[in-house]
C-alpha cells in the first residue's frame, strides 16, 4: 500500500505548540541540523501549491542559514530509488516497493533545499535516520549531543527519530513549523509525544532568536572602531576619511547577511558614515517585523 494523496492543512502555528516536560536550551555548539526525507518523491503526495509545504520549506530554508551562519553541521536523509525487497523487509507490506526504479529523479532532495558541498546525505532504510546509519558515530566525532529535526513525515520517520535521539542520549529539537505529516492531527499528535516523551518541542524563530545578537548602535560604534583601526570616531563623519576601503565595506555586508539583514556594498558605501549606516539598520530591522 502506497501513500495516499495527502490533503493540505494549516501548519500549527505557537498557540497550538503542547508544553515540553523538558527546558534544553539548545547550543549550536553541540548542534546538528536534520533535513528529513525532503525528496520529491515525498512531496509529490500534496499538492503542487500547498500552502503546509512551502511553509515548511520557507523555514527549513531559514534553519539552513542559521545552521551555516553558526558552524551547525547539516545532515540530510534520502532513501535510495533501487530498494531490493530484501533490503526494504517489512516495509513491503506497509507501504509497497517504495521509490519507483523507474523514476530516479524522485529521489533528488527539492531544490531549495539542495545540499551543499560538506553537507552528509544519508542513506535512509528505515524510519530512523539513525537505522542502518553512522549518524550516531558522526555525531560522537562531532562532539555533538543534540538534533534539530524537521522535514516528513512528523509521525513517521521524524517522531522515530527523535525517539531513537532520545535512546541515545542524544538532545532532540522538534521543530513543529519545519513538519509536515499526512493530516493534522497525525502532525499535532507527533508533537505531543515527542515532547511528553523524547525530546523538546520548538518552533523556528525561537531557534533563529535564541542566538541573534541584538544590534545596537554602540555595537554599530565598535564594529566600525574595528573595521578601521580608530578609538575616536565622529558618527556623523565619511569613514572613508578614517581610511575605511571597498573591500571592508564588502565584509561588513556580508557579517550583516549573518544577522538577516540584507544591506548591500552600495548603500553602505553611498553615504559610509556611522549615522547613515545605523539608519539602514534601523530601517531594514523594522520591515522585518512588519
Amino acid at each position: 500500500m502506497t501513500i495516499a494523496k495527502i490533503s493540505d492543512y494549516p501548519m500549527p502555528d505557537q498557540s497550538r505548540l503542547p508544553q515540553n516536560k523538558t527546558n534544553w536550551q539548545l547550543d549550536p555548539d553541540r548542534a546538528v541540523l536534520l533535513i528529513h526525507d525532503m525528496q520529491r518523491y515525498f512531496l509529490n503526495f500534496y499538492d503542487a501549491d500547498s500552502r503546509l509545504i512551502a511553509t515548511m520549506t520557507q523555514n527549513l530554508e531559514q534553519l539552513r542559514q542559521w545552521a551555516d551562519q553558526h558552524g551547525v553541521p547539516m545532515v540530510y536523509t534520502a532513501q535510495p530509488y533501487e530498494q531490493p525487497a530484501e533490503d526494504r523487509a517489512l516495509l513491503n507490506a506497509m507501504w509497497g516497493a517504495g521509490l519507483p526504479a523507474s523514476t530516479p529523479d524522485q529521489q533528488a532532495i527539492i531544490s531549495p533545499l539542495t545540499p551543499k558541498d560538506g553537507d552528509v546525505v544519508l542513506t535512509k532504510w528505515r524510519y530512523s535516520a539513525f537505522q542502518r546509519s553512522d549518524l550516531q558515530k558522526r555525531m560522537q566525532n562531532w562532539q555533538r549531543d543534540q538534533l534539530i529535526i524537521g522535514g516528513v513525515y512528523a509521525h513517521i520517520g521524524c517522531m522515530v527519530t527523535a525517539i531513537d535521539a532520545f535512546m541515545n542520549d542524544i538532545q532532540a529539537f522538534f521543530v513543529a513549523d519545519a513538519l509536515a505529516d499526512f493530516s493534522e492531527q497525525e502532525h499535532l499528535e507527533a508533537l505531543k509525544y515527542v515532547s511528553s516523551r523524547c525530546g523538546q518541542v520548538t518552533h523556528t524563530q525561537a531557534i533563529v532568536a535564541s542566538t541573534m545578537l541584538e544590534l545596537t548602535e554602540q555595537w554599530l560604534y565598535e564594529k566600525v572602531q574595528k573595521l578601521v583601526e580608530e578609538e575616536e570616531l565622529d558618527p556623523a563623519e565619511n569613514l572613508i576619511l578614517y581610511g575605511l576601503d571597498s573591500l571592508r565595506i564588502m565584509q561588513f555586508s556580508a557579517e550583516l547577511k549573518q544577522y538577516g539583514l540584507d544591506i548591500y556594498f552600495e548603500e553602505l558605501g553611498q553615504e559610509p558614515s556611522i549615522e547613515h549606516w545605523w539608519n539602514l539598520i534601523q530601517s531594514k530591522q523594522a520591515a522585518k517585523v512588519a
